[in-house]
């Protein structure tokens, strides 16, 4: 008899217990009902959505694809054809690299000169120097190239080698920062550190000038700015140089740039008042400022010129010594 009370009371509790469960379960089928009631009236856009979520529908993820911003397409540049120099030596170049220079963007953004063809003529310009103004626009620089030597904390050229010795008819500047003044050397030149090919031949006046002059002078042409300051420092490394080619190289750049830009000419400027021993000395510098006015008031007019040169190079000498005289050396 106890046996069977216990049982009892085991059934009842096994009861009282399966009661909640199927209360839980008919609360779950309730809450699905509704569930579904709600769903029937979901935003038919964030069914969709979820639907293709699901399948992985290759449709969604074209239309995804097409939602994001599209990469610019990458259309090749025109190629325009330039033909320099009075032979007419063709040149090649992408319209929007040459469109970098002002000039080149103001002639091609306008009327080509021959537009059928995309072809532009500078009959006026050297070869040379427009292959290193077209290497600029591609590469940032122009052969040799301006380094850094993190050794020494300065620049140089690249390919600098020794120049050969070759005879000379007027004294050389040796123009460096560890050079005070200038000196002269006539005849052979000795083996100094100097930058391949300092000059450039133009045909339009049958002389050899040098040549970052020339590109600085071309720059202001093509109003290319930052390439000036560029050959105005590749210059400044140039040594080994004679008189009479500063002299033309000087002349060129006061013919060739404006008033307004004096860059170019401090440089001279400073250059001749720095070795204005050699140039005092120097019979191309006589002969070549002696040439002024004569043509207008006779021979021998323009040695005026001279003679005031180099009475200011001997005050300016005697200024410095008296200043130096002045000031206690120290030891």
């Amino acid at each position: 008899m106890f046996k069977r009370s216990f049982r009892s009371r085991d059934a009842g509790a096994s009861q009282r217990e399966a009661a909640p469960a199927t209360m839980d379960s008919q609360h779950r089928v309730d809450k699905s009902a509704r569930l579904m009631r709600k769903g029937s009236v979901r935003d038919p856009q964030k069914v969709s959505k979820l639907q293709r979520s699901l399948t992985g529908d290759e449709t969604s993820r074209m239309q995804s694809a097409q939602a994001r911003p599209t990469e610019k397409s990458i259309t090749p540049s025109p190629i325009v054809t330039l033909t320099v120099g009075c032979e007419g030596r063709l040149f090649a170049a992408h319209e929007d690299v040459l469109c970098q220079a002002p000039f080149f963007e103001k002639v091609l953004r306008g009327n080509y000169l021959d537009a059928q063809n995309k072809r532009i003529a500078l009959p006026d310009e050297e070869p040379e120097v427009f292959s290193a103004i077209l290497e600029y626009l591609y590469k940032g620089d122009y052969y040799p190239r301006l380094l850094h030597n993190k050794h020494r904390n300065s620049w140089e050229l690249e390919d600098s080698l020794p120049r050969r010795a070759t005879p000379q008819t007027s004294p050389t500047i040796y123009d460096s920062p560890n050079i005070g003044g200038g000196r002269a050397a006539q005849g052979n030149i000795p083996q100094t550190p100097s930058a391949v090919e300092a000059t450039v031949y133009l045909t339009s006046i049958g002389q050899h000038l040098l040549r970052d002059t020339v590109i600085y002078c071309a720059a202001e042409r093509y109003g290319l700015e930052e390439l000036k300051r560029l050959a105005l420092r590749k210059q400044g490394l140039q040594s080994g140089i004679d008189v009479g080619t500063i002299l033309r190289s000087a002349q060129y750049c006061y013919a060739h740039t404006p008033d307004s830009d004096s860059r170019l000419r401090a440089h001279y400027l400073a250059l001749i008042i720095r070795c204005r021993k050699t140039f005092k000395r120097s019979g191309t510098m006589q002969a070549e400022m002696e040439k002024c006015g004569s043509d207008v008031y006779g021979d021998g007019s323009g040695k005026l010129f001279f003679d005031l040169f180099v009475a200011m190079c001997n005050h300016l000498d005697d200024v410095i010594e008296a200043s130096n005289a002045r000031t206690p050396k120290t030891i």
